[in-house]
Formats: structure tokens, C-alpha cells, sequence
């Protein structure tokens, strides 16, 4: 690889960071549409086809064939327990929840006030049932009847402050779990999406048109580092479909005679999702180096342990990786001080064997050996190192623990932008100062421009994202500048 190739491999590498941020910062979304949801009551009928909320029709025995709609009455119930106030409608419709392991209010997360509710197919598609609701002594348990359908209702608070419902019936019937929200995205690039979890996690966004089958274990909305979702008892073979409106319906393919589920509205902390189990913990996007963003996020709370601001915690970690990252950083540093050595004499190669191509890259390889350079020496350690910084990016972009968090004066959640651009305006002339220090192999007019645009780029990209992140990149690449400067005495 002579001097030119190894700039451009460096600039790919660049230019692959630069689009992931633009890939979170652009995908704007459309206008919010809020779906209605109508209360209607209906009556039980025998078996039949059933036209479902994808349109397609299935077989399901027995059947129910509403009557003609009737507007009905349904009261508001206030279950609590412990830190915990679900308020559900007795048509199974959850219009607000407050809950000690969240951080920002319920419908504030959810983008309405009727973001769950709990229906029953029929042929004229699903439709409310609504309930007899009766409480006992304890107010976090629940338990109701509907005659029409025959089926019964029971409920309650559960240790995890999670909400569940158990619906019995001897006839067993096909139940839909429906999401309605409307799109939003933060100045952070917080985009409010629907998840669901199958074998693996899938996000769209509220206003996305998507459908199909898959065995759904839990699904809901997710937002802000916070997670509203219905997870149900066992993965279940399901219809899903957002209609780009704001509604996400998740259908049971088959009949049952009794249908379990448990729905949560709570932060999106790691640990406390890995309490709750049924594999909520996969609701935190680590990205595609999530084996490495874990044990980075164990050191940000340990670091935070004995240092109690996650600023702080955030600066310590990243000049722990950089330390440990020394050597491949004094590998690459190394090598590129050698191939701006013997620039001038590559140049010279060139011109004197341009018309040899075979002569000229025998002469470069005797170069390389005499000067002991290895044109790959600069771009291997540095794509060594990338996925520790991207698994670090993502911790910082997706944790919950920086919510709030103060770093000090003017920083006071490293979870938001930087309101005055301190940090990036920093972080950006640390850039400029690390590209003049970085040795130049290559004479392309082009490159030098991409290259003496790309911190202002960067820094523009990085104005809104969380102020957590744009310490870590100015720390690291203050810390970098330093280890450069002491590679360089060493090698001069």
C-alpha cells in the first residue's frame, strides 16, 4: 500500500464514522397522525372466516360476529402498589402510568393519552371488550367479567412493578394488543420508534408502514431511554403490523383459551432490565459491538461508584481506554511518522518509474524494507481500535444513567445537548489540532481538503448530540494529542 492508499484508507475509515452520526441524525420523521380508537360494544356469534387487521383471512374456531356497535360508558381504575399507579379503563385501555423506575412522564414517552389497549378479533375485525371491574381491599390486584363473551378478568402489580392480565374464557377467541403513539424526534436524535422482540430486536419507526408474522415475545414503544411494552407469558405466533399511522397492532394467529401478558413502562437501566428477564435487556441498543459495550458500561458505573458524577466517570474511562489502547495507538502513530519520511522519496520513485509499473513497486517494497516503514503499520491498529470506540459511543448514546446526570456548571444532563456548544466547539479544535499535528503522506490537493474539512463537519454533526458524548471524543482526542506528542519525541 504506498502513501496515498494508506491516506485513503484512513479517510474511509473517517468517512464510515461520519456516517453513522449523519445515519442518526437525518432520518427525520414525517407529520404525527394520531389513530383513533373507537369504544364499541359487541356480542358473541358462532364460528366463521375472519377478515383480520392485515387484511388476510384465516379459519379460527369459534368466532365472534359483533352486533351493531354501541357507544358504552367505561370508568377509570386506579391500580397502585409500592411506587407503582397504572390507570386502566375497563375496556383494557391504559391512559397513564406513574412509575418510580421511570424518569419522564407516561404520556409524555408514549405520544397519547390511550397508548394500550387490549381488544378481541372479530369478523368485523377487533373491537373493545369492556368489563365489569371489581376491586378488593388490596389496590394493586383487579379482577372483572364480561358476560357477552364469557370471558373472565384478573389482575394486578406484580414485585417488578409490572402490570398483568390473565383472560380466562371456555370458548377460546384471538386477542390483539394495540400501541397507538404519534412520531417524534428529540433534539438528540432520540426517535420515538415501535420495538418488538422476536428472535432478535426490531425497530421502526412510529410512522413506518410495516407488517408480517413472526413468534413475538414482547413489543411496544421505545423512546427517550424509556420502554413501554406488553410482554407476553410465551413467545406467541403473531401478526404485527404498524400502519404508519401511529398504530402497531400485534394479532395471535391462533385461538385461546386463555391469553397472559404483562405490560411495563419503565427506564431502560440494563440492570434492571436484566431483573425483569424475558430478555427486555435486548430493548438497550448496544449496536453490533454490544459483547463489548456491556463490560464498557460495567466500568462507567464503577468508575461512578467512587466518583459520583458521570462526567467525571466518563473522562477516567476514556483515559483508561486510550492507555490500554496505547500500544496499537504507538504502532500506528509510529508507522505514519515513518511514511512522512519517505514521502519525498516515494514521490521521486514515481515519477522515474511511471511508465515501470512492476520496476516501481519493486523499488517501493526496497524502500519500505531500508526505512523500516509498513504501509499498513497506520491503518491496522487504528481499525483495531474502532470498535471500542463505536461500542463506547453507543453505551454513552443509549445509557439511561446519564438522564439527569450533572457533569458541572453549565452541564447539567449529559444526556442533552451542550446548551451553549462549549463542547463541541472544543472538541472540534482539538480535531483541528490533532489533524495539524498528524503527519501528511500525501500531497492530494483533495484529500487535504477533505481532511481540513472533516473536524468542522464532525463538530457540526455533534452540536446536538448528548453532551456525554461530546466529552468523551474531546477528552480522547485531547488524550490522543498528547500520546502523539510523545510517540513523535520518542521516534524523532
Amino acid at each position: 500500500m504506498s502513501g496515498s492508499e494508506q491516506k485513503r484508507a484512513i479517510v474511509a475509515i473517517l468517512l464510515s464514522g461520519l456516517v453513522l452520526f449523519v445515519w442518526q441524525a437525518y432520518f427525520a420523521p414525517k407529520a404525527p397522525i394520531k389513530a383513533p380508537v373507537t369504544i364499541e360494544k359487541s356480542e358473541p356469534s358462532s364460528a366463521s372466516t375472519v377478515e383480520t387487521s392485515t387484511g388476510k383471512g384465516s379459519e379460527a374456531s369459534p368466532e365472534i360476529k359483533p352486533v351493531d356497535a354501541t357507544e358504552v360508558v367505561v370508568n377509570t381504575n386506579i391500580i397502585e402498589k409500592s411506587g407503582y399507579k397504572f390507570s386502566l379503563l375497563s375496556d383494557l385501555t391504559i391512559t397513564d402510568v406513574d412509575s418510580k423506575d421511570a424518569v419522564f412522564p407516561f404520556r409524555e414517552m408514549a405520544g397519547t393519552d390511550k397508548a394500550l389497549q387490549i381488544r378481541i378479533m372479530t369478523t368485523a375485525g377487533a373491537k373493545p371488550v369492556v368489563f365489569e371491574i371489581e376491586r378488593g381491599n388490596d389496590p394493586s390486584t383487579f379482577v372483572g367479567r364480561n358476560e357477552s363473551y364469557g370471558i373472565e378478568l384478573a389482575g394486578g402489580i406484580n414485585e417488578k412493578g409490572m402490570l398483568g392480565f390473565s383472560l380466562k374464557s371456555q370458548q377460546p377467541y384471538r386477542y390483539q394488543v394495540a400501541f397507538n403513539s404519534t412520531p417524534k424526534e428529540l433534539e438528540n436524535n432520540q426517535i420515538r420508534n415501535f420495538i418488538k422482540f422476536s428472535n432478535d430486536t426490531e425497530r421502526f419507526k412510529v410512522d413506518d408502514d410495516e407488517s408480517g408474522e413472526a413468534k413475538i415475545k414482547w413489543f411496544g414503544i421505545d423512546f427517550d431511554y424509556h420502554l413501554l411494552a406488553f410482554v407476553m407469558q410465551n413467545k406467541t405466533n403473531a401478526r404485527f403490523r404498524s400502519d404508519g399511522k401511529g398504530l402497531f397492532s400485534v394479532e395471535m394467529i391462533d385461538p385461546a383459551n386463555e391469553f397472559v401478558g404483562n405490560f411495563v413502562f419503565t427506564k431502560k437501566n440494563y440492570d434492571t432490565l436484566v431483573g425483569m428477564g424475558d430478555q427486555l435487556d435486548l430493548s438497550v441498543d448496544f449496536g453490533i459491538f454490544g459483547i463489548i459495550s456491556v463490560p464498557i458500561l460495567r466500568c462507567l458505573q464503577w468508575f461512578y461508584k467512587y466518583f459520583p458524577n458521570y462526567g467525571v466517570a466518563i473522562i477516567l474511562l476514556t483515559l483508561l481506554i486510550r492507555m490500554l489502547l496505547f500500544p496499537l495507538s504507538y504502532t500506528s502513530f509510529k508507522s505514519m511518522k515513518k511514511m512522512q519520511k519517505i514521502q519525498p522519496e516515494l514521490q521521486a520513485l514515481k515519477e522515474k518509474y511511471k511508465d515501470d509499473q512492476a520496476r516501481m513497486q519493486k523499488e517501493t517494497m526496497e524502500l519500505f524494507k531500508k526505512a523500516g516503514a509498513n504501509p499498513l503499520g497506520g491503518c491496522l491498529p487504528m481499525l483495531l481500535q474502532m470498535p471500542i470506540f463505536f461500542a463506547f459511543y453507543r453505551v454513552l448514546y443509549g445509557a439511561v444513567e446519564l438522564v439527569g446526570a450533572p457533569f458541572f456548571g453549565w452541564i447539567t444532563d449529559l444526556s442533552i445537548k451542550d446548551p451553549f456548544y462549549v463542547l463541541p466547539v472544543f472538541m472540534t479544535i482539538a480535531m483541528f489540532a490533532q489533524q495539524k499535528l498528524t503527519p501528511t503522506t500525501t500531497a492530494d490537493p483533495t484529500q487535504m481538503k477533505i481532511m481540513m474539512f472533516m473536524p468542522l463537519i464532525f463538530g457540526f454533526i455533534m452540536k446536538d448530540l448528548p453532551a456525554g458524548l461530546n466529552l468523551y471524543i474531546a477528552v480522547s482526542t485531547i488524550f490522543g494529542i498528547g500520546q502523539q506528542l510523545i510517540v513523535y519525541k520518542m521516534t524523532d
